[in-house]
């Protein structure tokens, strides 16, 4: 029998491109504490992807293709996961994207389809899989969507994804509200930079990674295990109290205010 904080639990992962993937550290700590997973792929190259890392970590995993922006196939996925296994725990959103010219200059050079398509695919796509997830979660379960700091603060670059991520979080909170008096609880983490696939499409990833590890009190980026630890035990009955949060996992590096002040202040002397 499985042992763990997720032991008899059954959840869907969404958002896994790669190894490096933050959905893919958060299925690795999910499975270690006993979860079973399901997966989506979209398109013929994601699907040989996500199915070789499930076929070697996590053999006979369901692997499902799903378009989030479908509601006919977010639908026909959780359909199958009903056949498979009637009912649900829990889902992991980690999908995003913005076209990879609108974080490149300003915020204000974003053409409205760009826009509409980046709030779509990062932000209602929650709503939707929420929607069709919600009734497979009979005894209630929880729902956790990865966000990022530029939901919040101005980030160089992160332009419309910023916006998208700040319409998630709220998002997840009308939806805590909504599916709480089911059991069902709805939650952000906002990590810090991790170098994945999607974020290469950011002009000055590298930057970022190191202001984050300069500034940050813990003097450190964080990996992917970090956000999946956290991950679990917001899925976990540990956190039977908690919905619409949003849980920093940046080694602190929210709570600053002015830095470079030291640099500044020598620089006088």
């Amino acid at each position: 029998m499985a042992e763990g904080l997720l032991a008899g639990k059954r959840g869907v992962v969404f958002g896994v491109a790669n190894e490096k993937s933050i959905a893919w550290g958060c299925a690795q700590e999910c499975a270690a504490q006993g979860a079973i997973l399901a997966f989506n792929y979209l398109g013929e190259s994601l699907e040989k992807r996500v199915r070789k890392l499930v076929d070697e970590f996590l053999p006979g995993s369901p692997v499902l293709n799903c378009n989030v922006q479908s509601d006919d196939e977010i639908a026909s996925f959780f359909a199958a996961i009903k056949k498979e296994w009637g009912t649900i725990d829990f889902v992991i959103h980690s999908v995003a994207f913005a076209d990879r010219e609108d974080l490149k200059d300003q915020y204000i050079t974003t053409p409205r389809a760009n826009f509409t398509l980046a709030l779509d695919i990062s932000a209602y796509s929650l709503v939707a899989l929420a929607r069709e997830a919600a009734p497979l979660m009979p005894n209630g379960g929880s729902i956790v969507a990865m966000s990022y700091y530029g939901a919040e603060k101005v980030v160089p670059r992160y332009n419309v994804m910023g916006v998208a991520k700040a319409a998630l979080e709220c998002s997840a909170r009308y939806l805590a509200n909504d599916l709480g008096p089911k059991g069902i609880r709805v939650n952000c983490i906002s990590a810090g930079p991790i170098r994945t696939l999607s974020a290469s499409a950011i002009a000055g990833m590298r930057g970022m990674l190191t202001a984050a590890e300069k500034v940050a009190p813990m003097r450190r980026n964080v990996t992917q295990t970090d956000v999946g630890q956290t991950t679990v035990f917001l899925l976990s009955d540990y956190s039977s109290a908690i919905t619409g949060e949003v849980v920093h996992v940046d080694s602190g590096y929210h709570v600053m205010g002015l830095f470079g002040f030291d640099d500044v202040e020598a620089g006088e002397k």
